[in-house]
């Protein structure tokens, strides 16, 4: 059985490509680095991260993009044996504008090296390209209307200006040929995330509608032209859980269409699992997959003969999950970062880390404060359940307290919790918290522990927290000395969520645990961590 999701944590946007039996989903980044998660399966059951495509300046530089700006909803496909990623990169998240800039990269291999980015408009995000039965390609995606208050935290239908088609030509590696707006959506609104397909002499559309929060839905349209008139689904929409607040898979939609190679029919969407009592996703927008079947009509439906999607659905062969370690243990040997972390915007992971001045280490180098949108060194991996425990070790001698190194967990500039050892003028070296819960627009931090405990001035410090739902409490120990201490009272872990702080629609990740040093002195101060850790409660 497949169950969902089936890539938890923040995996959003899911876009599936089959090739033969392989099976590959490339989902959203934003402004982690590097740029686009694929994940490969021959089962529909098991997944596993096999690359992250976009790694080089030339490629993606992220440095300066806003919280939730970067990579949005790629397109994965397969024709003349090669594939093809289709990206947005989102300069600009608050006001009318967006500056949305969409790319093409190619690859013969889904491991090998990606292509250089060919420039293909700008005129909206959600890009995807598709590959017709007579050898053209198409390119769509959804216009963005700047002339409405559609500012990020509240969008208008009005913005979501409908799906634009043009035809991309590979020989000149350019749009030709007339724009066409082919589909306005139905009355939900905020019509975005397009996909095509074809079938039995139809064009089939599927769209995300409802905006990404609890409204949202795969919204589907066909016609027997390219460029339409589409009608709409008898439902409208394919999967939703908009009308069923007590559904498991909240938040259900953006996805796209497969076929098995004996005929089977899936089709993926993104969605949410709320905490009680706020309903806020700490987990972020994950990755779920339906089983779905052609009627009599000519329309696709959930096998369930529902909208709203399943927690388990048939998988292929009788495929059995395995089932992953409770815990995870990363030590930083061999010179290269464990393929679960990621870092933020920069394409110079040199200048904010690295993995061989000490053997063995992850050294950290301090940069700008936590939360900065050009270079800061945090890097981290994603929470995927509801409650773990994260604990790492540090060696750190900070000089003043502009020099920061610690554990976190973390959303963006404005939500996350941290536990760090930095320079008290009286205390000297300490243990102390840093917490923005939330604070938009001003990020303004606060400091649960006042100024935090005095620790020896030399020595590593072993730092964990334990997240349990809504509720993290942070520890820390001198190591080989005692026993893991309690610092600080509980924290509201949910506010480090999609819904948390600014609320829905404000921004698209998730939460991560990682590690991570400022020095906003300018001198560059290290931190050398040894092992990271993290264990489902």
């Amino acid at each position: 059985m497949i169950r969902n999701p089936i890539l938890p944590g923040f995996n959003p946007d899911p876009s599936i490509c089959r090739v033969g039996d392989d099976y590959y989903i490339a989902t959203s980044t934003f402004e982690w680095y590097p740029g686009v998660q694929i994940h490969h399966s021959r089962d529909l059951v098991n997944w596993k991260l096999v690359r992250r495509p976009l790694e080089r300046d030339s490629q993606l530089d992220m440095r300066g993009n806003p919280d939730s700006c970067g990579v949005w909803a790629p397109c994965l496909s397969y024709a003349d044996g090669q594939f093809w990623l289709v990206y947005t990169d989102v300069k600009r998240f608050d006001g009318n504008f967006k500056d949305a800039h969409n790319y093409i990269v190619t690859s013969p291999t889904i491991e090998g090296e990606w292509s250089e980015p060919v420039y293909v408009n700008s005129s909206g995000f959600d890009p995807s390209l598709f590959h017709d039965e007579d050898g053209r390609k198409w390119f769509i995606n959804m216009q963005w209307n700047h002339r409405t208050e559609s500012y990020g935290g509240s969008p208008k239908s009005p913005a979501f200006d409908g799906i634009l088609l043009q035809e991309w030509d590979p020989q000149t590696k350019a749009l030709k040929g007339p724009i066409k707006n082919i589909f306005a959506g139905s009355p939900l609104g905020l019509v975005e995330g397009p996909h095509l397909f074809r079938k039995n002499g139809w064009y089939y559309l599927t769209t995300a509608e409802g905006g990404t929060g609890y409204d949202h839905a795969v919204t589907m349209a066909r016609s027997r032209n390219i460029d339409g008139p589409y009608e709409l689904h008898p439902n409208r929409h394919l999967i939703t859980s908009k009308d069923n607040p007590e559904a498991a898979l909240q938040r259900a939609g953006h996805g796209q269409y497969v076929e098995t190679s004996d005929g089977q029919v899936y089709h993926t969407h993104l969605c949410g699992r709320p905490l009680p009592p706020k309903r806020r996703c700490t987990l972020g927008r994950e990755t779920a997959l339906q089983k779905c079947v052609w009627r009599e009509d000519g329309w696709l439906y959930l096998e369930n003969g529902t909208t709203v999607p399943d927690v388990e659905v048939p998988g292929l062969g009788g495929a059995v999950r395995a089932e992953k370690p409770v815990r995870s243990e990363y030590s930083f040997d061999g010179g290269k970062l464990p393929d679960d972390f990621q870092w933020l915007r920069t394409p110079q992971p040199e200048r904010i880390f690295n993995l061989t001045e000490r053997p063995g280490h992850l050294r950290l180098m301090g940069r700008e404060s936590v939360g900065s949108w050009f270079e800061q060194a945090l890097v981290a991996r994603r929470q995927e359940h509801h409650s773990f425990r994260a604990e790492t070790v540090v060696e750190f001698a900070p000089d003043t307290y502009q020099q920061v190194a610690g554990l976190t967990h973390y959303y963006n500039r404005h939500k996350f919790h941290a536990v760090v050892v930095t320079l008290h003028e009286k205390l000297g070296r300490c243990v102390t918290i840093f917490s923005c819960d939330g604070d938009y627009p001003n990020g303004r931090m606060t400091f649960p522990a006042d100024a935090g405990v005095a620790i020896p001035a030399d020595g590593r410090v072993q730092l964990s927290m334990e997240i349990r739902d809504n509720d993290l409490q942070f520890f820390w120990q001198t190591e080989g000395k005692g026993a893991w201490q309690p610092i600080g009272p509980v924290l509201d872990a949910g506010v480090v969520s999609d819904e948390g702080g600014r609320g829905e629609h404000g921004s698209f990740t998730g939460a991560f645990a990682g590690i991570f040093a400022f020095d906003t002195s300018g001198r560059a101060k290290t931190a050398d961590f040894d092992w990271f850790n993290y264990e489902e409660l």
